[in-house]
């Protein structure tokens, strides 16, 4: 199949490793970027574009990313054009840099909460088919509006919930199928502190810690169970003052999302507790990430953080590695991550858009196999429920359905 062109939308910490200096977590070569620049390698893929809003940062930026060339074989940052011009700050770059992409090539947006809506609308308007780093957009109605155009234009919309292909997290979705009714699940994802500074500029103002870690294992749930049970209330609990005190704003520590779940098949219900967190002290990992699921006939836990691998050096002290997820450490000066799970979940959406346009394959049939938006719309009505009961002070939200057999909400609205 033909390569795809691919513009990658956001410069920040994810697609470039970069956060107004090399970032100290386990993403300092940055994800996107290098996987786009390795499937080129692989010719998976052709033109490389990037988009920011502030140009001025851009020169920096390319400066960083220039030392994947020198630490990988066959890898060369500076092929991928830049948007916008480097005397430039244009909120609105990535309309232009769209524009100069042709129907059938990709976007990949990992910009800011509140911008994914407007960002991948014009994607879609331009016949690209979009990624969108979870949560994809922050309101029920945006996500099904965003899921209709895509229908209609016909290309391939997906979230970027790169759990899910996760082996360990795959095998446990599937063996969670032959445990009966769905009964409890409890869920903790955090980040430390000191990475409020790299996300000043949005925490507690365009979107919350639950949007950002609750994602990932509000989505795994709901894949784990979907036409099987459904949420159908949320209430929300939060802890505040370290992250206020830290940004002189409003924002919270710690959110928990309490959701009672009910199965389809005979109306039994099931309760969910998913908690996030971005003030954690520093510790073994970047980021704990742990689970618990009960059905009726057997459990299953997981520690996704601890893989019972650890390294200890004079640089960085103690820690717990996962390079399951990502492994930008070269072998031999090549970059050796492509089974990578973190890597996996690009590659299987430019491989889809591939197919899709090389008429290989169907939409519905990307339903089936990918995090499609037309699919996955209980996620995003899980966290917003949760953002409105916050704001609510703790009252419950009810997630509507067009009757009682659906899967996809259409609404919500207070319990009482």
């Amino acid at each position: 199949m033909a390569p795809v062109n691919v513009l990658m939308m956001g410069t920040g910490e994810y697609t470039t490793g970069w956060v107004g200096k090399k970032s100290d977590s386990d993403k300092s070569t940055g994800v996107v970027g290098l996987v786009m620049l390795d499937l080129k390698r692989r010719g998976k893929v052709g033109r490389l574009g990037m988009c920011g809003t502030n140009g001025t940062k851009l020169p920096a930026i390319r400066d960083h990313m220039a030392a994947l060339g020198e630490a990988y074989e066959g890898i060369d940052p500076s092929t991928i054009e830049t948007f916008p011009a480097d005397d430039v700050v244009d909120r609105e770059a990535y309309r232009g840099a769209v524009a100069s992409f042709a129907p059938g090539d990709v976007a990949i947006v990992f910009t800011p909460d509140d911008t994914h809506f407007a960002i991948a609308l014009a994607c879609i308007k331009r016949g690209v088919h979009v990624m969108i780093t979870k949560p994809p957009v922050k309101t029920l109605a945006e996500h099904n509006a965003l899921a209709a155009a895509a229908a209609e234009a016909g290309v391939l919309c997906v979230v970027e919930v790169h759990k899910r292909f996760d082996p360990i997290y795959r095998d446990a979705r599937d063996r969670i199928a032959s445990l009966g009714n769905f009964s409890f699940f409890q869920a903790y994802m955090s980040q430390p502190k000191h990475q409020l500074e790299t996300f000043r500029a949005w925490a507690g103002k365009s979107s919350d810690i639950s949007y950002y870690l609750n994602s990932h294992h509000v989505d795994f749930h709901e894949w784990a169970v979907h036409g099987r049970a459904r949420p159908e209330r949320v209430t929300a609990l939060a802890s505040t003052g370290v992250a206020e005190a830290s940004l002189g704003r409003p924002c919270e520590d710690t959110i928990t999302l309490s959701v009672q779940w009910r199965n389809l098949a005979d109306g039994a219900l099931g309760h969910a507790l998913y908690t996030s967190s971005w003030v954690a002290p520093k510790s073994d990992v970047h980021s704990q990430q742990r689970w618990f699921y009960m059905g009726a006939s057997g459990e299953i836990s997981v520690d996704q953080a601890h893989r019972g691998y650890t390294v200890a050096t004079d640089a960085s002290g103690y820690g717990s590695v996962n390079p399951l997820f990502w492994k930008p450490t070269p072998s031999n000066g090549k970059f050796v991550g492509q089974a990578c799970y973190g890597y996996v979940s690009f590659e299987s959406f430019v491989d889809a858009a591939a197919a899709l346009n090389a008429k290989a394959t169907t939409l519905a049939a990307c339903d089936a196999d990918l995090p499609t938006m037309a699919t996955t719309a209980g996620a995003t009505a899980i966290l917003e429920a949760g953002r409105k009961s916050l704001d609510a002070g703790g009252a419950p939200f009810d997630l509507v359905y067009a009757d009682a057999a659906s899967t996809t909400p259409v609404d919500m609205k207070p319990a009482f």
